[in-house]
């Protein structure tokens, strides 16, 4: 008996809910079809169909049977196209989950050139800070930035970025610049609403990690909405390094508090739980690895 055959028929035949049809189907015999079934539930030692004139019903351990040669017929049939895959260029459709000011400024140029290298890979990017449920909205995969994942997450590590205590030079000259966490107390603080926890900053101080409090009358869910109130005068930011950057640069903030670094945030390539990894999704995942390694420009 060839048990992957065998399980085959036993799905067709369980779905189709007859013998006879799925023989006609396949174009065999009926006896070919009850055979392979027999053979199976002998191997087993247990009944999974429960069978009458009328109708066929599945038995409870053939309808747990009947999920598991699911999982394993699929199993097999990706394994095999994975392979053919490995023999040809990448290709086929990727839909992607990307956060917006990164997706936009540090991951978009680095999938175009993605696109440009692997040209029968299409790309779909759907730009969001929400937290996608990637197997009901049908997501390859999503890009998140966070210093805490979910048991459940099934997550490769891509990179890091950096947090910065930033301030424009006028708030510092009309509100002092702070020369402790502790001193936040003191001042106000612009808080990024798409975290959990948006009322206290971590920073290292001596050695370990020291929760500190924030008060704040402005706040945001966008980091660059954040940034501009902050190039305006109106408040300290903690803000990762691709969104602070090009501030820094124009000199219209200032990097604050230097020495208590806030821990860094991961960058996370997310994947769904219960699917097997499609060729084309490791070679995007080892591309974006590869390139985000590296400084950003």
């Amino acid at each position: 008996m060839d048990r992957l055959e065998a399980m085959y028929l036993f799905v067709r035949v369980a779905e189709r809910g007859s013998f006879a049809g799925v023989a006609d189907q396949l174009g065999v015999a009926r006896s070919v079809v009850t055979r392979q079934i027999a053979a199976l539930e002998t191997r087993l030692g247990v009944k999974l169909m429960a069978r009458s004139t009328r109708r066929l019903t599945l038995t409870t351990a053939g309808a747990a049977y009947l999920e598991q040669c699911r999982v394993i017929l699929h199993l097999v049939e990706v394994a095999e196209t994975d392979v053919a895959e490995h023999r040809l260029t990448p290709r086929g459709p990727l839909r992607l989950g990307l956060p917006l000011v990164f997706g936009l400024k540090r991951l978009l140029p680095v999938l175009l050139d993605f696109a440009q290298r692997y040209p029968e890979i299409s790309l779909d990017m759907d730009y969001t800070d929400r937290r996608l449920n990637l197997i009901e909205e049908g997501f390859d995969l999503s890009v998140r930035i966070t210093d805490h994942l979910e048991p459940t997450d099934i997550a490769r590590k891509l990179g890091i970025c950096r947090l910065f205590a930033v301030a424009s030079p006028d708030y510092l000259a009309r509100h002092g610049r702070p020369v402790h966490p502790a001193e936040l107390k003191h001042h106000e603080c612009l808080n990024y609403t798409g975290v959990t926890n948006n009322t206290t900053w971590l920073f290292q101080v001596e050695g370990r990690l020291e929760p500190v409090p924030v008060r704040s009358r402005l706040s945001a869910n966008n980091g660059e909405a954040l940034m501009e109130a902050t190039a305006c005068g109106m408040g300290i930011a903690l803000q990762p390094d691709f969104i602070v950057a090009p501030f820094l640069a124009a000199g219209t903030v200032e990097a604050i508090l230097e020495s208590f670094a806030s821990p860094a945030l991961g960058i996370y390539a997310l994947l769904p739980s219960n699917r097997y990894l499609p060729h084309r999704v490791r070679v995007l995942i080892d591309f974006l690895a590869a390139r985000l390694a590296q400084p950003d420009p």
